[in-house]
């Protein structure tokens, strides 16, 4: 079986979450027939602060199929997932989670409190990092830089 990123539709959502203001952060879920579900982050539009990219594509993916675990299916997302959402990441049971930018700030899987290494933790992903990295910290950064 041949590998193919998923990583420019995720880039695709953070360009379109940035544009509406939001912080730049893409994510998608991709099952064996193709992409399940896409989100960029809404914090800001909808006024809840757990509205990140991978929540929203988690439960439109658990929505699309009618249930609540997510095994077999891979999320790509443009920054390292924050404790939060590797949480869900997680509970959601992913197979595989691929990422771009490393976030030293707020992540939560290889920065900071790292939950999938935690006894606690009750199903962890393989982990991919990396991933197009370059154009998601770019992204990142000019987001960040404009509102400075």
């Amino acid at each position: 079986m041949d590998f193919r990123s998923y990583m420019d539709v995720a880039m695709k959502e953070a360009r379109a979450a940035g544009a509406r203001g939001e912080v730049p952060v893409g994510a998608v879920i991709v099952g064996p027939h193709g992409v399940v579900a896409q989100a960029g982050n809404r914090t800001r539009a909808l006024n809840d602060p757990i509205a990140h990219a991978e929540v929203l594509a988690i439960r439109a993916a658990c929505a699309a199929l009618g249930q609540e675990r997510l095994t077999g299916h891979d999320l790509y997302v443009t920054l390292e997932p924050c404790p939060m959402c590797a949480a869900a990441i997680s509970n959601a049971r992913i197979a595989r989670l691929y990422y771009g930018a490393a976030d030293p700030k707020s992540g939560g899987v290889v920065q900071g409190p790292r939950v999938f290494s935690h006894p606690q933790c009750h199903h962890v992903p393989e982990v991919y990092d990396g991933i197009d990295a370059a154009a998601s910290e770019t992204l990142l950064k000019t987001f960040f830089a404009g509102r400075r």
